[in-house]
């Protein structure tokens, strides 16, 4: 992960580095998907308050460009920096158990397997020899996942199957997964 660490209006201190460094190896434990972060401190002049507030600003992206941003004020940067680090803690364990609740469900895999056995790219349609014998009828626009140009005798797919008016034919066709190919 890159770690950008900047200092506005006030100059870094060893000790402020080395505190931001920490904490970030800290973060990243069971966070190791962390792409970037920036930390940036700050000094500002509130004209209100007529008092110098230390700034902690901390951003992190994670994969799927997600940003996530904390930004504490305090009277010292070692405590804007400790509740900076704590509120994007908080941030990416909710954003994690969010993701986490969302499900993830992928189509299902055809049960029929068989080869490419015959194709006709002119009129855009082939034939599937089935495991267990019988040819079935495919059109390319039951592909799934494949181009009818690429296709080649022999290919291995999977499929779901349906009484046609002239036969069984092939409504979703697709490669079968990994582990469900064989070994050639």
């Amino acid at each position: 992960m890159e770690l950008e660490i900047e200092s506005r209006n006030v100059a870094m201190t060893p000790r402020w580095k080395t505190e931001i460094e920490s904490r970030m190896d800290d973060l990243q434990r069971g966070h190791e998907d962390l792409i970037h972060s920036r930390v940036t401190l700050t000094k500002n002049r509130h004209h209100k308050k007529l008092a110098d507030v230390a700034e902690a600003l901390v951003v992190i992206t994670l994969p799927g460009r997600h940003t996530m941003t904390a930004r504490k004020e305090d009277k010292t940067f070692e405590e804007a920096i400790r509740a900076a680090f704590h509120a994007i803690s908080i941030e990416l364990r909710k954003y994690r158990e969010k993701r986490a609740k969302t499900e993830v469900r992928l189509p299902p895999i055809p049960p029929h397997r068989g080869v490419i056995c015959k194709l006709f790219p002119q009129e855009q349609y082939g034939f599937i020899l089935k495991e267990g014998g019988g040819e079935v009828y495919f059109h390319a626009n039951a592909l799934q996942g494949l181009e009818f140009e690429r296709l080649d005798d022999g290919t291995e797919v999977a499929f779901n199957l349906e009484e046609g008016k002239k036969g069984p034919q092939a409504t979703v066709v697709t490669l079968p997964p990994p582990m469900a190919r064989k070994m050639t």
